[in-house]
């Protein structure tokens, strides 16, 4: 049975994995957002909603899930995370390989997973894509959003595999300084990729 190349795409905040996802989708790529998944899991009537009412009591609203209110949940039990990741990291995987067999007919489809590594899903994956960017560039993309302060970026970069790490266990790099190169290395890594595996 022939299936498409699974690409995998990572990178840590504000090096543009986001960016460099929907290139993969402007050129024809199909492309699983692991971020969109768990949203919709959260969201009004998802499927993970009910199980996590259950588990963590209060942190439903309106039939679905309240993200602060389930951050606060995790923030006061050192056991929480790993019984939240149990309801959800089935669920997530079962979405991932719907879309694969959904798109068994395609030469290449990206899963776009920001834990990518740290959730062992790299082995699912033909290649692993890591989208990098010199570190005052991360800090200045991500402070210019205004969604967080530079004492909060520090906290996730901190609990995050460092860029080192995952450009050293990458089959491919990207450097996404600006768009126009992000797009032509996007493009000479699909053909790349075709070329190889046709």
């Amino acid at each position: 049975m022939s299936r498409p190349f699974i690409l995998g795409l990572t990178g840590s905040i504000g090096m543009g994995k986001s960016t460099t996802a929907r290139m993969f989708a402007e050129a024809g790529i199909p492309v699983w957002d692991a971020d969109a998944t768990v949203h919709d899991l959260y969201g009004p009537s998802g499927a993970a909603v009910a199980a996590i009412g259950a588990a963590f009591p209060g942190t439903v609203s309106d039939g679905a899930v309240d993200r602060a209110r389930l951050r606060q949940a995790i923030r006061a039990d050192d056991t929480a995370l790993p019984r939240l990741e149990a309801i959800v990291h089935p669920l997530t995987s079962a979405a991932r390989q719907a879309f694969i067999a959904a798109h068994a007919q395609d030469d290449i489809v990206v899963l776009d997973i920001p834990l990518l590594f740290e959730t062992g899903a790299d082995a699912l994956c033909d290649a692993v894509l890591v989208v990098s960017a010199p570190p005052e560039v991360q800090r200045a993309r991500v402070l210019e959003r205004g969604t967080m302060t530079g004492a909060e970026l520090d906290l996730i970069l901190s609990r995050q595999m460092s860029d080192a790490d995952k450009r050293a266990r990458a089959h491919h790099v990207i450097e996404t300084r600006t768009l126009a190169e992000t797009r032509t290395a996007v493009h000479r890594l699909i053909d790349e990729i075709r070329s190889r595996h046709a």
